[in-house]
């Protein structure tokens, strides 16, 4: 099992296709609260659907595209990060995340985000990392801000949802700035990520023997 611990009794896994129950119960706590923000394929109302979504994503992974990992807190699914496109040729790649409403303010996302992007940036030697929301999406854009990201431009009226369509950020990170950053994290912001607890296998997760 691939596993590394966050912070808080938190971890973060691979969220794979066995998992499907336990993300189809996690979605009936997080559905309406996520569902403006995400894309609208990620948020299903069912078994199947939940199940489709990580037979997806497996699917792209094996294909060295897309991948989804799963933060679990005191042993309960809450939320995950995800490589959204990942492009080796391109040396690109994009980031999200996502929480039930319950998991939020724990400062899970961003130390969990740093993971992917040293593996990524890092590991994989891509060269850049984007970060997508709706410009209203603020914990979101917060996150992008303390990863260090630049906010490049605003695509105008780009998501459409509930009848109205909302402009979408676009924020980046390039591989030199990211690897640039300070080690440890300044006073009064615990959640920047610090690097020095970066993973260093070649996928973004240590080997760790569970304990039942």
């Amino acid at each position: 099992m691939f596993e590394r611990t966050l912070r808080d009794g938190a971890s973060l896994r691979p969220l794979e296709p066995w998992h499907a129950e336990e993300f189809a119960a996690h979605l009936d706590r997080a559905r309406e609260h996520i569902r403006p923000w995400v894309g609208p394929g990620f948020v299903t109302d069912d078994l199947d659907g939940a199940r489709g979504t990580l037979r997806g994503y497996a699917e792209r992974q094996a294909a060295d595209g897309a991948r989804l990992f799963g933060i679990w807190l005191d042993a309960t699914l809450v939320g995950g990060v995800m490589f959204t496109a990942f492009d080796a040729a391109l040396g690109c790649c994009e980031i999200g995340c996502w929480l039930e409403p319950g998991a939020e303010g724990r400062g899970l996302v961003t130390p969990a985000c740093a993971v992917l992007l040293d593996w990524a940036l890092g590991t994989r030697g891509l060269h850049r990392a984007e970060w997508r929301c709706r410009a209203d999406n603020e914990r979101s854009a917060a996150v992008a801000r303390r990863l260090g990201m630049t906010l490049e431009g605003v695509r105008r009226e780009f998501w459409p949802y509930a009848g109205t369509r909302y402009d979408k950020q676009v924020w980046a990170i390039l591989a030199p700035d990211w690897t640039a950053r300070a080690v440890q994290p300044p006073r009064g912001d615990a959640r920047r990520p610090s690097r020095s607890v970066a993973p260093t296998a070649t996928e973004p997760f240590e080997y760790q023997r569970r304990v039942c």
